[in-house]
């Protein structure tokens, strides 16, 4: 860290070495749910193994202060700003003779560019992010009742794309007075009209409704925690909502929980990382629900490749008219099911939620002949959770029987 606070570092990242601290013996196998040490996994079992302790990692970071600040005193530094882009106080070994490092000319990266004493070496003037101007500050404005006295509130707003992650300092405020439980289902309910930046309906929380009428870009729902989001195409559109994309790449990346409806198609990535949304779409790009862990997913349209990549929870459910998804997607993780009597009634429901919030006509097709259609619908199951799932009905059944 000192050596890199000299060559112009502010900043360090040491999250993998506190990681270790806790205990991450560093398998690189998170996605498959076997961490043998307990820190990656939803295993019970697995889980227990977990020897980690926070004194440890706070212990960590004192060593690392500690050890800095003897650096900084025997250099004659008294704050970390002083030190910052020093350059000319490091200098290269000659003494190496390994055939990599011999060779090695680090004068260019060891030269210090003339400069005047007015010239800064660290960050002395405040970047201006725009946070004067964003949105969010008219919905906040607007949602006063709601954050005050949790009366419901609407309201309407034109977005564009330079508008990013919209309501994410909204659900901000709502968590700091409410915490986790945020508001009652539908307090806020804001419409937008137009293309949304990046992060539209980011972290947003209980109680929020953000119907977007337009389009948004990368990010959509990105880390999702409770709130719900809907998105169609604007009424003046001359294109098919279900053959087009109307949201971007990596949407719900992250996502905890919520609901989200989307008439038309996502990009790639879709539902990455997604551990407890429940979602429908219309079509999505390649990498589809991967490392997914929990929530459910409906799928009114095609797939792109590596479909279920890593997936080890939740479930989703594919409607493959064409019938190619079998070779579209990564079946390592999970099987490829028909649609069970006991997942009947919550695919319909989330049908025809999607129908209600965005007058789909795929969803419209698909309800007015829903017995029909029902053998075109494939259920991918994880097998890890499908075993769970298994396990759990059977001890359920041996109590009942006590």
């Amino acid at each position: 860290m000192a050596i890199a606070t000299l060559l112009g570092a502010e900043e360090w990242g040491v999250a993998t070495a506190a990681l270790v601290v806790e205990g991450c013996i560093m398998m690189r196998k998170c996605h498959l749910n076997t961490c043998p040490v307990g820190v990656a996994t939803q295993d019970p079992e697995l889980r227990k193994r977990f020897t980690g302790d926070a004194d440890h990692v706070v212990n960590f970071f004192k060593f690392i202060t500690e050890e800095l600040r003897e650096i900084m005193a025997e250099m004659g530094f008294r704050t970390i700003n002083e030190m910052v882009g020093q350059v000319d106080c490091l200098e290269s070994r000659h003494n190496l003779n390994h055939w990599k490092y011999s060779k090695l000319d680090l004068s260019p990266i060891l030269y210090r560019q003339p400069a005047d004493e007015e010239t800064g070496l660290y960050n002395l003037e405040a970047q201006d992010h725009g946070m004067a101007d964003i949105l969010d500050w008219k919905l906040l404005e607007v949602a006063q009742p709601a954050l005050q006295h949790q009366q419901k509130v609407t309201g309407s707003f034109s977005i564009n794309n330079t508008d990013r992650t919209a309501g994410t300092l909204l659900s901000n405020e709502i968590s700091l007075r409410y915490k986790s439980v945020g508001l009652p289902a539908d307090t806020i309910h804001f419409k937008f009209t137009g293309t949304a930046g990046q992060s539209f309906g980011a972290f947003n929380t209980n109680g929020v409704t953000l119907e977007l009428e337009g389009d948004a870009n990368d990010y959509f729902g990105k880390g999702l925690s409770g709130a719900r989001l809907v998105v169609y195409p604007s009424q003046h559109a001359g294109f098919v909502p279900e053959e087009n994309i109307i949201i971007g790449n990596v949407a719900f990346y992250g996502a905890t929980s919520g609901q989200a409806y989307i008439r038309g198609k996502a990009g790639e990535r879709f539902a990455v990382r997604n551990s407890g949304v429940n979602a429908v779409v219309e079509g999505v790009g390649d990498h589809g629900c991967e490392y997914m862990t929990g929530g459910r997913v409906v799928i009114l349209g095609d797939t792109g490749r590596n479909f279920a990549a890593g997936m080890s929870g939740g479930i989703a459910y594919v409607y493959d008219v064409k019938g190619t998804f079998d070779q579209l997607c990564n079946k390592e993780m999970v099987d490829l099911d028909g649609v069970s009597e006991d997942d009947v009634a919550e695919l319909k429901t989330m049908i025809e939620a999607h129908f209600t919030y965005t007058q789909s006509s795929v969803a419209n097709f698909v309800l007015n002949d829903f017995d029909n259609q029902l053998k075109n619908f494939i259920k991918v199951f994880p097998r890890d959770y499908k075993k769970v799932l298994f396990e759990m009905k059977v001890r359920q059944t041996e109590n009942a029987a006590k």
